[in-house]
């Protein structure tokens, strides 16, 4: 048997390929027509219509109030289908979003809790939809560690921010990426100070608003008025957090977890890349086992991984070159990643 770290992406993840995710890897209908029920009794689409549409569409499908609970429930699905027999899950982390899934699949939150949490929280994101994302990489395709190159931009950033009437700071630290958040003075003041690299970047993340800053403390604020503590219990599982502290089961201190989620983790910087430091550190795991939906959060891991010089990987090369020998990173979003730890759908 195998141990394990399972991570749970965030928002951005359930894109056009993944349309349909739920009515392939989803088992437990009765548990999805609960979440249908949750949503229709607020007036929203039912998740099975939205993951069964005929054709995929940004406008529809990447509106937060969408887009978190169709995650949510692609990442449940799929931790549930991980084979216990094969795969001892000994942690569980997650991106962004992903930590409102983390509670759920760590067992801080019941399924249908941890809906109301992300369904709550992604609703009021969208109402507001304060300000916005970009992306831009410091490293290069090889993704070999660059500190000069980080704190070269980050200075930038810090530069940005002190203009008058600008707004710009870190949102996450996504392995070899920056994700900045902003309000549009700021965003436009990044976007025509940097090259454009990889013939992608800078890159705006649409419906995206300005997560894990400042500008989110009016959300943070309702997000506190509308879910009580009472929702949360001790976790199952350790959960690292986007600061890369671990709530550990038996030990949690609820209030705590309630504050952590609906303050810090909603209106400061999302650390992912120290969360999976920690995870590879602390745990040790022979795998790193992301959900679906999506593939694209495996880079990050991978990249993060680099950086904490995880088994003395140093570059892309060499991550895929263990990957090939000895994988240690499943991507449940991949089928044939997919069947290494799930008994099949």
């Amino acid at each position: 048997m195998k141990t394990a770290v399972v991570i749970c992406p965030g928002r951005g993840t359930y894109t056009k390929t993944e349309l349909g995710y739920l009515g392939r890897h989803f088992a437990d209908r009765a548990l999805l027509a609960r979440f249908d029920g949750m949503r229709a009794a607020l007036g929203q689409e039912r998740l099975s219509e939205l993951d069964g549409a005929a054709s995929y569409s940004v406008a529809r499908h990447t509106r937060g109030d969408n887009a978190s609970a169709l995650i949510y429930a692609a990442t449940l699905g799929d931790f549930r289908a991980i084979d216990g027999e094969r795969v001892r899950v000994v942690a569980v982390t997650g991106n962004s979003m992903g930590w409102y899934s983390t509670l759920a699949v760590g067992g801080a939150l019941s399924a249908e809790a941890g809906f109301e949490v992300v369904n709550t929280m992604g609703t009021l994101m969208q109402e507001a939809l304060i300000g916005g994302q970009l992306i831009y990489p410091f490293v290069d395709e090889d993704w070999r560690p660059d500190p000069a190159r980080k704190a070269d931009l980050m200075a930038l950033v810090a530069g940005i921010a002190a203009r008058p009437g600008h707004v710009l700071t870190l949102s996450i630290d996504l392995g070899g990426m920056l994700v900045l958040a902003g309000n549009e003075e700021g965003l436009k003041a990044f976007e025509a100070a940097v090259p454009p690299v990889q013939g992608r970047f800078p890159m705006r993340l649409a419906n995206h608003a300005a997560f894990h800053s400042a500008l989110q403390a009016p959300v943070a604020e309702r997000g506190r008025a509308r879910l009580s503590p009472s929702l949360f219990g001790q976790p199952k599982l350790p959960m690292i957090d986007g600061r890369g502290a671990i709530w550990w089961p038996g030990a949690t201190d609820t209030q705590a977890l309630w504050d952590y989620t609906l303050g810090h983790q909603v209106t400061e910087t999302y650390d992912f890349t120290h969360a999976i430091r920690i995870a590879a550190r602390e745990f040790a795991p022979d795998l790193f086992i992301v959900t679906g939906p999506g593939t694209t959060l495996g880079g990050a891991v991978a990249q993060s991984l680099i950086q904490s010089n995880w088994r003395g990987m140093g570059s892309k090369t060499e991550f895929q070159t263990r990957q090939q020998t000895a994988p240690m990173l499943v991507s449940m979003g991949m089928d044939d990643q997919r069947a290494r730890v799930t008994k099949g759908d």
